[in-house]
């Protein structure tokens, strides 16, 4: 191989697995993947947007996934990502929802639905898990199906760590991680399969034909470009959003300021009404003081009054006994 080539390469994949002459692997990554999952293995499929290279090497190619139908009617879709958003959760669904909902035409019913399966190999990670492999589909909290007409399978690549190949899924998903650092004339072991001396044959094609390497140059190219911008994206989010929690820290701190002050305010309010309370209870005793003090001066008064009456009336009787 003249240049390495990295199969994760979205125009690459598409053509390991969607193009018409690579049929049989594409047969060969489904069982590999899906595998139990399965109804019944996979013996034939009808790639339904094949690959052609004229239109890669003209710079038309757009759609990079890969849809296609086995013999019993159901959908596949297979996808690379190599940089991850927040939307893309919402896409994979979108996308699997999308082709599920396509089979239906005019005067077709409900029971025309075939299981629809859709496979996304990511470079990046996804998931909070510590595994590599995720499959999700309609159940509920017994994992009992509402119907089994397939789901999504997320492989998570930056977590794939598996140096002996045991299984045809750990095969691939080793070619998608390792196949730019392989060289096809001494491949490994794990490598010694028909279907992988077919894969390195596809990228082959890629290093050896100048115009389409020139391509899968240009499509590198753009794909770093899209991670400088998203990685740019990234710092301008995590920037604003630092802002955003000093900013709501500012606030949270403000607003501690001012419970604190309306706190002390309460407390001074509190404080003035228990003086008040006291003033007035002093104003009541001394209130009650001056009357008390008056009725004894008048019960004093009239003491002496009485006092001097009977004295007037003894010495009006002493005159009178003369």
């Amino acid at each position: 191989m003249h240049h390495p080539i990295d199969p994760k390469i979205d125009c690459v994949f598409k053509a390991l697995l969607g193009a018409e002459s690579n049929r049989a692997l594409l047969i060969h990554f489904l069982n590999a993947i899906l595998g139990p999952d399965l109804p019944a293995p996979i013996t034939w499929v009808d790639i339904l947007n094949p690959y052609n290279d004229k239109e890669f090497l003209d710079d038309k190619l757009s759609i990079v996934d890969v849809k296609a139908r086995d013999a019993s009617g159901c959908l596949h879709q297979i996808e690379i990502q190599l940089l991850v958003n927040r939307d893309l959760l919402a896409r994979i669904l979108y996308t699997w929802a999308d082709l599920y909902c396509s089979q239906l035409h005019s005067g077709q019913d409900y029971s025309d639905l075939k299981p629809t399966y859709a496979i996304w190999l990511v470079d990046q990670v996804l998931a909070d898990t510590s595994g590599y492999a995720h499959d999700f589909r309609l159940r509920d909290a017994q994992a009992r199906p509402l119907l089994d007409h397939g789901g999504i399978w997320l492989l998570e690549l930056n977590k794939f760590h598996t140096d002996q190949v045991q299984t045809e899924q750990e095969r691939w998903l080793k070619f998608f991680k390792d196949g730019e650092a392989l060289d096809s004339t001494a491949l490994p072991s794990w490598m010694q399969t028909p279907e992988m001396t077919q894969a390195m044959n596809t990228l082959k094609t890629f290093s050896e034909k100048e115009r389409a390497y020139h391509a899968y140059q240009a499509r590198q190219n753009y794909l770093r470009e899209q991670r400088s911008i998203q990685r740019h994206l990234d710092e301008l989010r995590a920037e604003a959003e630092q802002q955003r929690a000093e900013a709501e820290q500012q606030r949270a701190e403000a607003e501690q300021q001012r419970a604190k002050a309306e706190q002390q305010r309460a407390k001074a309010e509190q404080e003035r009404t228990k003086a008040e309370q006291q003033r007035a209870n002093a104003e009541q005793e001394r209130t009650a003081k001056e009357q008390a003090l008056q009725e004894k001066d008048a019960a004093l008064a009239e003491i002496e009054r009485l006092k001097a009456q009977l004295l007037d009336q003894g010495r009006s009787e002493s005159r009178d006994n003369e």
